[in-house]
């Protein structure tokens, strides 16, 4: 509390001020009283990294209070001769490190700190080391931005470069792990050798003791993603890892780096170099954001004063600017990396406003609404699926490479990406169902789940014939099933589930190849292109490691599906007079397609032919080669009156003359 109140004006008591964090959107973990002083442990989200100090908390209570901010002034002495011509420094991937500082102090003493210091840092759970390291942990809780002090004298070449790690160096951390580097990690390091990992911390062979005279200050920005990746590969978390991986303010640097050699030169009696080395590849432009009081009233339900949004903003230091009577626009803050749109604007007018102030109804009221077709038709489909073993699953929206070019009819470059740092990543934004679901079917025979049956009801995204460029592709919404089993199986399965969502709509399945299947067709619905069904190709299961395996697919169009579904079931009479069935076991070419069969027999059977079912098929002996064996089961009735056997053979015997001549089909007799 008392080094807080350093920042900003406040009597307020730990609990006053905790209260105010907690409606800011800061929870309080804890708060303690240790000696003389008290600490308020406060939960700070990823996406605020400036609140990682006391001065941006100071910033916060400033914005609820209207307290200003008080930033400790810089007065660094500094003497001939200057940084410049004591280190170099070069930054070999600047998307890496955006910005590296470097700053001399000679004739340092090394020592114990001040004993204020010293109880600030145990107050805030760090152990005091010396005055230099001391010194550039204070200025980190102080600013949020970590510094680092290297022996200067341990540098070699009076260099310090900026690179990726080559695979097979060693550093060994100051806390004495042996560190086996790789090209993914970013390094400081002098003239011959890495010194530090960069963001994460210092070697042991350059670290600051009781011997050293001439320190070299660091303050830089490092890529948070890649500070996040070496701390962890390496388990080597940290006080300054764990800032870089939220951003810290680049902009600040030269005065963090002013405000820590001050503090070094102080304590220490030692002189810093005149100036300092700076290396900054890109500076960024600092983002423009509008907001619409309209707006701001429409989202949150109530009318904030605009005098006390704009004096919000220019307490968070946005630098409010009203362009008309509705809108204001600001400039994002260096130190404010979450701030790039409109409704972050609102969220920071809210909550330092008050959301208690928000009005909350006494009674939710909550309309019941029927389901819709779309949900009615959904439930139905899961319903039905579910009673047929199959189990849904939820997957992402993205797939690989590799599972396009095995799945999708459409190149991988087709599809809408998003950019990948490994070609382990999924990157693609899917155009089908299937491949996801057959990822999904292997994990499943891994794991020993056998037999299993998928299914998955999600959308897809598919280009649109001749589309301009920067056109969104087409978002359909699919249904996708899998199992291991037999096509006819799933055909089954599929007749099944249409007759109940398209009543009384034709249903044909069309011979059709795949580049993913053996044997497969396309399902159509009342003539209209539903869907696609086949057999896996051996090849394509051999690639999911499961070439011994039946595995058969298929997609449905789910938005095609609910022009024809909806309509209400007729009952109909139980049939008065009984019907014959008659199963015949036909020999036939290999080639020969059901659709053929069907088509012949339907051609040529009467109006009393109630029904063709497909029952089996049969290939060995005696059945000759390149033959098999295909067993048809036909009902027959009359509305009329009782069909006669004689009646129904010589029906049967007109069909079997018309499989014979068009087919070539031989009724079986063994």
């Amino acid at each position: 509390m008392d080094w807080l109140r350093d920042y900003v004006e406040t009597a307020l008591t730990p609990q006053q001020i905790g209260d105010i964090l907690c409606h800011l959107g800061f929870p309080i973990e804890a708060i303690e009283t240790i000696a003389a002083d008290t600490m308020i442990n406060v939960e700070v989200t990823s996406n605020r990294g400036d609140c990682l100090s006391h001065i941006g908390i100071a910033r916060e209570l400033a914005a609820v209070d209207g307290k200003p901010v008080k930033i400790p002034p810089i007065a660094l002495r500094q003497t001939e001769p200057g940084s410049c011509t004591l280190i170099q420094v070069q930054i070999q991937e600047p998307a890496l490190c955006n910005r590296y500082t470097a700053r001399v102090i000679r004739n340092v003493k090394v020592g114990p700190s001040p004993d204020w210091m010293v109880k600030r840092l145990q107050t805030a759970g760090l152990r005091s080391i010396n005055n230099v390291v001391d010194a550039t942990n204070y200025v980190m809780l102080e600013t949020g931005q970590p510094t680092h002090a290297f022996d200067y004298d341990k540098i070699g070449g009076g260099k310090i470069i900026v690179r990726p790690a080559v695979k097979g160096e060693r550093l060994i951390s100051i806390d004495g792990t042996k560190c086996d580097l790789d090209e993914a990690m970013l390094v400081i390091a002098d003239a011959s050798k890495p010194v530090a990992l960069a963001g994460v911390m210092g070697g042991l062979d350059s670290e600051v003791t009781e011997g050293t005279t001439t320190v070299l200050l660091e303050a830089a920005h490092f890529d948070p993603v890649t500070v996040r990746r070496a701390a962890r590969k390496l388990s080597l978390p940290s006080e300054a890892s764990f800032r870089f991986e939220r951003q810290v303010d680049t902009e600040n640097i030269e005065y963090v780096s002013a405000r820590c050699a001050q503090l070094i030169a102080e304590f220490s009696q030692g002189q810093a170099a005149q100036g300092m080395v700076d290396a900054w590849p890109r500076k960024m432009q600092r983002d423009t954001i509008g907001m619409r009081f309209s707006r701001l009233r429409a989202l949150l339900g109530i009318d904030i004063p605009r005098e006390k949004v704009l004096s919000i903003f220019q307490a968070l230091g946005l630098g409010p600017e009203m362009k008309n009577e509705d809108l204001v626009v600001c400039t994002s803050p260096s130190w404010r990396h979450d701030l790039y749109r409109e409704a972050d604007l609102i969220e920071e007018a809210a909550r330092c406003y008050g959301y208690d102030k928000i009005p909350v109804e006494p009674k939710i009221h909550i309309e019941v609404c029927p389901p819709n077709l779309r949900e009615q038709t959904a439930a139905k489909v899961r319903t039905f699926l579910n009673g047929c073993g199959f189990y849904e699953t939820i997957n992402v929206s993205f797939v690989n490479t590799a599972t396009v070019q095995l799945f999708t009819a459409m190149p991988p470059q087709s599809h809408l990406a998003v950019s990948q740092v490994s070609q382990k990543n999924m990157n693609l934004l899917r155009q089908d169902l299937l491949g996801s679901l057959a990822q999904v079917l292997q994990s499943n025979y891994r794991a020993g789940n056998r037999p299993c049956r998928l299914f998955e009801l999600a959308d897809t995204f598919v280009p649109a014939e001749h589309r301009p460029a920067g056109q969104l592709p087409q978002e359909q919404t699919q249904l996708g099933l899998i199992l291991d089993d037999e096509f006819r199986v799933l055909r089954g399965v599929l007749e099944g589930m249409l007759k109940q969502i398209c009543i009384r709509s034709e249903i044909e399945f069309r011979p059709a190849s795949f580049k993913w299947a053996q044997a497969g067709a396309e399902l159509l619905v009342n003539g209209r292109l539903a869907g696609m069904a086949a057999a896996l190709h051996p090849d394509t299961a051999a690639s999911l490691d499961m070439a011994k395996q039946t595995i058969s697919a298929a997609q449905v169009n789910f938005d095609l599906l609910l022009d024809c579904a909806g309509a209400i079931p007729t009952a109909r009479p139980v049939p008065r007079f009984p019907a014959i069935v008659r199963d015949l076991s036909l020999i036939i070419d290999e080639p020969v397609l059901w659709a053929s069969i069907s088509e012949t027999i339907r051609a040529k059977a009467p109006s009393e032919l109630e029904q063709i079912d497909f029952t089996g098929l049969y290939r060995g002996k005696p059945i000759p080669s390149g033959k098999k064996s295909v067993t048809v089961s036909l009902r027959f009735r009359d509305e009329q009156g009782t069909l006669r056997h004689e009646t129904v053979d010589a029906w049967q015997s007109e069909i079997m003359d018309a499989l014979a001549a068009k087919l070539g089909a031989q009724l079986r007799t063994v």
